[in-house]
């Protein structure tokens, strides 16, 4: 992964002679190096990496299409790239200012002593639209993810507590090779499933609705996955509302296509949850976009004017919940195409009783 160019690429649009890129997963994208601390500094002809010497030598080795500058306590990383801004002359620094602190952002104007422009734009919109090789390495984490959610079924109990099958997941996922969690799974149950992002307690896992929902990271990428079970058997309203989100899933999925908007696409699943009578039980967007992060920054939601481009990978995940009583919630991921969606999600919808 080395998306330096395309970064380069992208600067003329927004008129700036350089850009520099601090936040971590921005780097991980531009450069394929994963660090705590480092920044990128790209300019129309070169690019600079820096790095301390915790990461220096890695970086001299992962680093590509870039000079590699090692800071310390006396060139510390606001010195070096000053130093690079005053040799190169230039006028104007893109900054990330999704992620740049307001304190930082005012010591870059004192230091720097350029025109800060906003680029978070640019970074947000390459790292929208994944590459075929992007989409691979999704789908090995979702298998990953896949098999660890077969291998806990025949686990779950209601003597276990919520937090003892969080934790199955998050041995299971690190035992089968991942390289950490995408986020704190969610596991909840009975009432508490009402809760769209509900943590894991310390009851037992209660009889009625139980939502897993949870993802992995490998090779720096995220997989999402949330399946809905039913311990016990179901009552007929617990099974309409399952089948009534699974359709609402599916006509959102239907709707899916590259240059179709965020709220359309909502639209097609709300509509089906509105029509059952449960429009007021549905509170959070069909989806957003995934990839370096569990959540970047396209969504699918009833506010959202953001065009889904073709190449983008998002969740397809409505719900239903009624306070107090149950939710349910089915995830899917997909890759979105000119004429629709590819979905990466290999795993049944059938409602599976324990």
């Amino acid at each position: 992964m080395n998306n330096i160019g395309k970064i380069r690429n992208a600067m003329p649009k927004y008129k700036c002679d350089a850009v520099l890129v601090s936040n971590q997963i921005n780097r991980l994208y531009a450069t394929g190096f994963s660090s705590s601390a480092g920044a990128l500094l790209v300019t129309e002809k070169d690019a600079w990496y820096f790095a301390d010497s915790r990461y220096i030598e890695a970086a001299e080795s992962t680093v590509e299409d870039a000079n590699v500058i090692l800071v310390s306590k006396d060139d510390t990383f606001t010195d070096c790239i000053k130093k690079i801004i005053k040799e190169n002359e230039l006028s104007s620094l893109g900054f990330e200012d999704g992620s740049v602190s307001y304190a930082t952002y005012k010591d870059w104007i004192k230091e720097f002593k350029v025109k800060m422009v906003s680029v978070q734009g640019l970074i947000n919109d390459l790292r929208a639209i994944k590459s075929r090789t992007d989409l691979e390495k999704m789908i090995k984490a979702q298998r990953l993810a896949e098999k660890v959610f077969l291998e806990i079924l025949p686990l779950i109990n209601i003597e276990m507590t919520e937090k003892d099958l969080a934790a199955e997941i998050i041995y299971r996922s690190l035992k089968h090779g991942a390289d950490d969690k995408a986020f704190n799974p969610i596991v909840v149950s009975g009432s508490n499933s009402s809760r769209p992002h509900g943590v894991p307690g310390d009851d037992k896992i209660a009889k009625g609705f139980l939502t897993i929902d949870f993802g992995v990271k490998l090779d720096g990428w995220c997989s999402d996955t949330t399946r809905t079970l039913c311990v016990g058997e179901p009552d007929e309203e617990m099974i309409k509302i399952y089948d009534t989100v699974l359709k609402a899933q599916e006509a959102g999925i239907n709707s899916v296509r590259g240059g179709a908007k965020g709220i359309d696409i909502d639209s097609a699943a709300r509509n089906v949850i509105e029509a059952a009578g449960y429009g007021d039980c549905f509170g959070h967007g069909f989806g957003h976009s995934l990839g370096l992060e569990v959540h970047e920054s396209l969504k699918a939601s009833q506010l959202s004017e953001d065009i889904m481009p073709a190449g983008a990978v998002i969740s397809a995940e409505p719900g239903i919940y009624i306070p107090g009583r149950y939710g349910v919630r089915i995830e899917d991921v997909l890759f979105i195409t000119e004429n629709g969606s590819e979905n990466i999600t290999n795993l049944s919808k059938d409602l599976i009783v324990i």
